[in-house]
C-alpha cells in the first residue's frame, strides 16, 4: 500500500502545480489588463512591450509576497 499513496501523493503535487501555473497565467493577464486601463485612464498610451513589462513586475511581485512568510507581522515566533 506505501507504494500506491507514494504515486498519489505524486499524483496529486503534479495536479496541484498545473493548478497554480494556471492560476499564476490569468492573474498574469488580469494585471496587463489593469495596467493598460489604468493607463489610458492617467491619459498615457505606452507600447505593449511597457505593459508587460510592468505586468510581469507586478505579477512577480504578488507572487512573492505570497509566498513569504508573514510572522513578524503577527507577532509568531519560529
Amino acid at each position: 500500500m506505501g507504494l500506491l499513496d507514494s504515486f498519489g501523493a505524486l499524483v496529486s503535487s503534479i495536479i496541484a502545480s498545473i493548478v497554480l501555473l494556471l492560476f499564476a497565467i490569468a492573474s498574469f493577464f488580469l494585471t496587463v489588463f489593469i495596467v493598460q486601463v489604468g493607463a489610458g485612464l492617467a491619459g498615457y498610451s505606452p507600447s505593449g512591450d511597457f505593459v508587460v513589462l510592468s505586468a510581469a513586475v507586478l505579477a512577480t511581485g504578488a507572487i512573492v509576497a505570497g509566498a513569504t512568510p508573514m510572522t513578524s507581522l503577527s507577532g509568531g515566533h519560529n
